[in-house]
C-alpha cells in the first residue's frame, strides 16, 4: 500500500496542457486536489537546462511528464535534470511518464556504423534516477526489453476503436482498416480485431532512403471506408500517397488514426490539400496553432488514460486493464459523442 497520501506529479515544457489534464483528471478520481509540483525548468542564456523544485518531495512517489517530442535533445534533457533534482531531493520513487518516446525509430542498425540511440536513451533514463517508465505506442515495442526497469507501454488502439464505433456507427460494415506497410500489421491488425472490420495492407517499395517508388494495396477496398492505422505522422509524404492510392483502387473515401501527430515541415499543408476525410491524432504531442486549426486534423484526448493508468501505478493495480473495452469506456464516458 502507498505510503503516502497522493501521487505527485510534476512537468516539464514539453506538453503542459496536457500534464494539467492529466492532473485535473486525477482529482476527479480522487476527490482531492492533485496538482502539479511547483518547480521551474528553464534555460540558462547558453541554453543549459536548470531545474528548481519549491516543494518538498521527500519520500514522495513522483511523476514525471514529458514528451520528448520537438525539440526532441531539449525535452530529454529536461527530463533527466528533473529526475536528478527529485533523486537528490530524497523522492521515493520516480516513474517518468513519456507520452511519445523520441528516439524510438532508431531501435536498431539500419546499417553499418550506426546508433541504437533508443538503448542510448534507456540507459541515460535509468542513470537519472528513473525506476519505471509509463509511455504509449513505443514504435518498436521491443524498445521496453533496452531497459532494466518496469516499463508499461498503453495503446492508442482501445480510444481509436471507441471514437471509430461513433463516428462510423452507421456505416461500420463499410469500413476496413488499413496498414500503411508491412510493418504496421500487427497494429493495424488489434484494430480491425477491436471494431470486426477487415484489414488491407499498402506495401511500399523504396528506391533510395526516403523515396517511394512505388505502392501496391493488398486487399480489396473498393466501395470501403479505409482507415490507415499508424503510431508516427511525421512529413506526412507516405500519408498521403497511401491515401491517393487507395482512392485510385476504388475506395469511397479515407480517413487516418495516427497516435503520435509529430507532422514536422509540410505535413499539415499536406494533410490539408491531401484526400484524406480526417486525420485523427492524439495529444501526446502538444499540438501547433496550425494543427489546430486545420479543418481535416481532430484530437482526441489522452490525459483520461494516463492518469488513471498514474493511479494504478501508484495503487499497485493492473496497467493492462486499460487494454479492456469494458474498463476504458467508463474513462472516456461522453468524449466520443457528437
Amino acid at each position: 500500500m502507498p505510503t503516502t497520501p497522493e501521487p505527485k506529479l510534476i512537468t516539464g515544457n514539453a506538453n503542459k496542457p496536457l500534464a494539467t489534464a492529466i492532473a485535473r483528471r486525477m482529482s476527479m478520481h480522487r476527490g482531492v486536489n492533485v496538482g502539479l509540483v511547483d518547480a521551474r525548468v528553464e534555460r540558462f542564456n547558453d541554453q543549459e537546462v536548470f531545474v528548481e523544485v519549491y516543494e518538498n518531495v521527500r519520500g514522495e512517489d513522483m511523476f514525471i511528464i514529458q514528451s520528448t517530442s520537438n525539440p526532441a535533445n531539449d525535452n530529454l534533457m529536461e527530463l533527466l535534470i528533473m529526475s536528478d533534482a527529485l533523486r537528490r531531493s530524497s523522492a521515493k520513487r520516480i516513474t517518468a511518464v513519456i507520452p511519445y518516446f523520441g528516439y524510438a525509430r532508431q531501435d536498431r542498425r539500419s546499417k553499418a556504423r550506426t546508433p541504437i540511440s533508443a538503448k542510448l536513451v534507456a540507459n541515460m533514463l535509468v542513470g537519472s534516477g528513473i525506476e519505471r517508465v509509463l509511455t504509449m505506442d513505443l514504435h518498436a515495442t521491443q524498445i521496453q526489453g533496452f531497459f532494466d526497469i518496469p516499463v508499461d507501454n498503453l495503446y492508442a488502439a482501445p480510444i481509436f476503436s471507441l471514437d471509430i464505433k461513433e463516428q462510423f456507427k452507421d456505416s461500420l460494415d463499410q469500413v476496413m482498416v488499413v496498414s500503411p506497410d508491412v510493418g504496421g500489421v500487427a497494429r493495424a491488425r488489434e484494430l480491425a480485431k477491436r471494431i470486426e472490420a477487415p484489414l488491407a495492407i499498402v506495401d511500399k517499395r523504396r528506391e533510395k532512403a526516403g523515396e517511394v517508388s512505388e505502392m501496391t494495396v493488398i486487399g480489396d477496398v473498393t466501395g470501403k471506408k479505409c482507415i490507415i492505422v499508424d503510431d508516427i505522422c511525421d512529413t506526412a509524404g507516405t500519408l498521403c500517397k497511401a491515401a491517393q492510392v487507395l482512392l485510385d483502387e476504388g475506395a469511397a473515401e479515407v480517413h487516418a488514426y495516427i497516435t503520435h501527430g509529430v507532422l514536422s515541415g509540410p505535413a499539415v499543408e499536406r494533410i490539408t490539400n491531401s484526400v484524406m476525410k480526417s486525420l485523427v491524432i492524439t495529444d501526446t504531442i502538444q499540438p501547433t496553432e496550425p494543427v489546430k486549426a486545420a479543418p481535416n486534423i481532430r484530437i482526441i484526448p489522452t490525459a483520461p488514460m494516463f492518469a488513471q493508468a498514474i493511479l494504478n501505478i501508484w495503487n499497485g493495480t493492473s496497467v493492462s486493464s486499460l487494454f479492456d473495452t469494458p474498463t476504458l469506456e467508463p474513462i472516456y464516458e461522453g468524449k466520443f459523442k457528437g
